[in-house]
């Protein structure tokens, strides 16, 4: 019956990577238990026949409730699929920190995101907490990873931010794997913002170009430096050796720089800092400034939190269980809490978003609503999804 199909559908996604633990399907009983130890309701999406949206929610207290949504009057045609759907989404809010993207728009209201808050949400609303402060944890499949969930608008046009904390995971694995995770003895945080980028090949067959430099980025980390009574790691000096060393030493790691999207291989995705040689160059793997996915998953991490302030940092191989890219590594690596985002985010509203979260955060431990708090901070002076809605909370909430 149902049950059985949570089951098969809530198990085995997580892929056997590098450093990653055995998979080991979920029973019911461990799924309720995360919900309860998590104190969440889970909401679990599966797509398996391309007609048929199946929706799991598991309540805090252990209730598991099954429904399904017909795709057909969504997708308007059969050659659509909801990755297209997501697609076309996501293409109205792509902002401005990205390697050869244009400043977009998203103009208000969106119905797209009207229509994708009927199509996700709608069907259990009624199984949703009404407490906002009470946490909603997502776990989508495939590309319902690169949903903007905090900015799926109602009929009533509230998003979905204003009434749910929210988090997202790949897995329910994920989630087991950062609840059982020890409280980092580090006591260090790393800031890096605006590196000396490296050069990489943007067009294949033409020369490696050096990525464009973040000012906005370096702002972002010189005034959470100072927040955190650190200082930030600029140009030069945030070297991929120097940054994978603190790494290691760090409880906290802010990177505002650039991701690389590898959505091929996910574990050749990478962030981008200054080349270890402090020359622009990429003929040495190991001097090129990009730390890669895979080269993540060799780090032994004691953070409990790692911010990536860049642009989509959130995006990697698309697969059944989600995204294997840098948010995937981080968390194997060590990591219970990772943020990323979900499209080339402004610079501006990024910086202030960033502030005002760990404003938020020095105030309360609890990261999903430090960043809820920032999100709707943010949305008062910048009310396009596009420069608040960004960024997404894998894992962990405290």
């Amino acid at each position: 019956g149902r049950a059985r199909a949570v089951v098969e559908l809530l198990s085995a996604r997580l892929n056997r990577q590098k450093n990653s633990p055995a998979v080991i399907p979920p029973t019911i009983a461990q799924i309720r238990q995360v919900a309860k130890a998590r104190n969440a309701t889970l909401v679990e999406y599966s797509v398996i026949d391309e007609e048929n949206l199946y929706i799991w929610v598991v309540q805090p207290m252990g209730a598991v409730t099954a429904r399904s949504v017909d795709l057909k009057p969504f997708l308007e045609s059969p050659k659509i699929t909801l990755a297209d759907y997501v697609r076309r989404v996501r293409a109205k809010g792509i902002g401005t920190r990205g390697v050869g993207l244009a400043p977009t728009s998203l103009p208000q209201p969106n119905a797209d995101l009207k229509a994708l808050h009927q199509l996700l949400i709608d069907p259990i609303a009624d199984l949703l907490p009404t407490n906002p402060n009470d946490r909603v944890i997502f776990i989508p499949q495939g590309a319902l990873f690169l949903v903007p969930f905090a900015a799926l608008q109602s009929a009533q046009g509230e998003y979905l931010i204003q009434k749910h904390t929210l988090l997202t995971a790949p897995s329910i694995q994920v989630l087991e794997l950062t609840q059982t995770r020890k409280p980092s003895n580090a006591s260090a945080s790393l800031i890096v913002g605006n590196p000396t980028m490296p050069k990489l090949v943007l067009v294949p067959g033409e020369p490696a170009e050096q990525l464009p430099e973040l000012p906005g980025a370096e702002v972002e980390a010189r005034a959470i430096a100072e927040l955190l009574k650190t200082s930030a790691l600029i140009g030069d000096r945030a070297t991929k050796a120097t940054v994978k060393d603190q790494m290691q030493k760090s409880r906290l790691i802010h990177l505002a720089t650039h991701g690389i999207l590898d959505d091929q291989r996910g574990i050749g995705s990478a962030i981008a800092l200054a080349p270890s040689s402090g020359k622009l160059t990429a003929s040495s793997e190991s001097d090129d400034g990009l730390l890669t996915a895979e080269e993540i998953l060799d780090l032994k991490l004691n953070a409990d939190l790692v911010v990536l302030s860049a642009c989509d940092t959130g995006r990697g191989r698309i697969t059944g269980d989600g995204v294997i890219g840098l948010s995937r590594s981080l968390i194997s690596a060590g990591t219970p809490s990772v943020i990323v985002s979900l499209w080339a985010v402004p610079d501006a509203p990024t910086a202030s978003l960033m502030q005002e979260f760990y404003r938020n955060l020095q105030q309360n431990p609890d990261k999903a609503q430090a960043l809820r708090q920032a999100m709707l901070t943010t949305m008062q002076q910048n009310p396009s999804p596009r420069d608040w809605a960004g960024f997404t909370l894998i894992g962990a909430a405290e």
